[in-house]
């Protein structure tokens, strides 16, 4: 019995060892998923997705619902690992850290990208999307095609566009409701060259702080205001640190399913079609649940009170956009004139 006893032992310390160390069949904990060692896809591939949200959020859901799609779709050969919070990356080091290929996705906004690619500013530009038909059409169209374009020199794929919906502005020190309320009131914003200009345009100071810091920003009042979409300024609870918000859907917040290129052309056909379908399937879902979630929210927040919520009116949108104006010419050179008359078009079409 004492041979039979030790062998058995031998066999259980060497099965606990293996999956210890993420050597049992079907499980991964090795941070280098694009390694050789999985070119075979004998075992589930695993695909790490990081982002910076949380989990209740429309990105946050969205990539929740595109990992159960990828393991419906290629009968759990495929694991995609979802990581939010920022508790991989942040806002400033997840696209180093995709280009490197220590992570396989990122979903970043647009104003994170455009650090990279400067013609992804465009998204940032204040009006530019007059509706949420006008984004879906620069999402679908001939603009979301270029600017993906644009991405092939920094190793990158973009592969999908998930919105969040519109922004809305926010203070401590009084409702803004006319250029001269922004004066000399600071705010926290994304790395974005146009949207510093668009506080500026308002003689507004600005700060960019990441999204995960901003709560304490405002609370310890660092800065005195932000803008954000409602989804965001819910979930995150800015509403508790903030006392003014006006509705002007003066901008658009989405974000750019993103995945290292080198990664992606290793990946075989019977890998790449579901997962272009997954992916085309959560952006359906996505992009119309951050419009019902924004709405919804907005109530949410109504019926709470302790925020006081503008809605901006026609005549104070058109005072917004004329002292916006010049930032279109500003930045024509740096976005592309191919990238900015497509944006002209669409302002034109949705604009009457």
């Amino acid at each position: 019995m004492r041979p039979l006893l030790g062998t058995l032992l031998v066999v259980l310390i060497g099965l606990a060892a293996a999956v210890a160390i993420g050597f049992y069949p079907g499980f991964s904990t090795t941070s280098d998923v694009a390694d050789d060692e999985q070119e075979g896809f004998d075992q589930a591939l695993v695909i790490k997705f990081s982002h910076v949200v949380a989990e209740n959020t429309p990105k946050g859901l969205a990539a929740q619902r595109f990992a159960r799609l990828m393991s419906e779709k290629t009968d759990r050969r495929v694991k995609v690992e979802v990581f939010p919070n920022a508790v991989l990356y942040n806002e400033t080091d997840e696209m180093d850290a995709l280009m490197r290929g220590n992570v396989q996705m990122i979903a970043p906004s647009f104003a994170n990208l455009s650090e990279h690619v400067p013609a992804w500013l465009t998204f940032d530009l204040p009006y530019a999307f007059l509706s949420d038909e006008a984004v879906q059409e620069a999402f679908d169209g001939e603009l979301g095609k270029l600017l993906f374009d644009k991405l092939a020199s920094k190793n990158l794929v973009g592969l999908s566009y998930w919105g969040n919906g519109f922004k809305q502005m926010t203070s401590n020190r009084g409702p803004l409701i006319h250029p001269s309320d922004f004066k000399e009131q600071h705010f926290r914003i994304l790395p974005s060259k146009v949207i510093e200009a668009q506080f500026r345009q308002f003689d507004a100071k600005t700060t960019p702080i990441p999204f995960n810091e901003v709560y304490r920003g405002l609370e310890s009042g660092v800065v005195d205001g932000e803008e954000n979409t409602i989804s965001n300024i819910r979930t995150k609870k800015f509403y508790q640190v903030q006392k003014y918000m006006t509705i002007s859907n003066h901008g658009y917040l989405g974000y750019t399913v993103l995945m290292n290129k080198s990664f992606w052309d290793k990946l075989p056909g019977d890998v790449k079609k579901p997962l272009v379908e997954a992916l085309e399937e959560t952006a359906h879902w996505a992009n119309e649940n951050a419009i019902e979630m924004n709405r919804r929210q907005l109530e949410e927040l109504r019926h709470q009170g302790g925020l006081e919520i503008h809605v901006q009116t026609p005549e104070e949108r058109r005072e917004w956009m004329q002292r916006w104006e010049p930032i279109y010419q500003e930045f024509e050179a740096t976005i592309g004139k191919d990238v900015m008359s497509r944006i002209r078009r669409l302002r034109e079409k949705y604009g009457s």
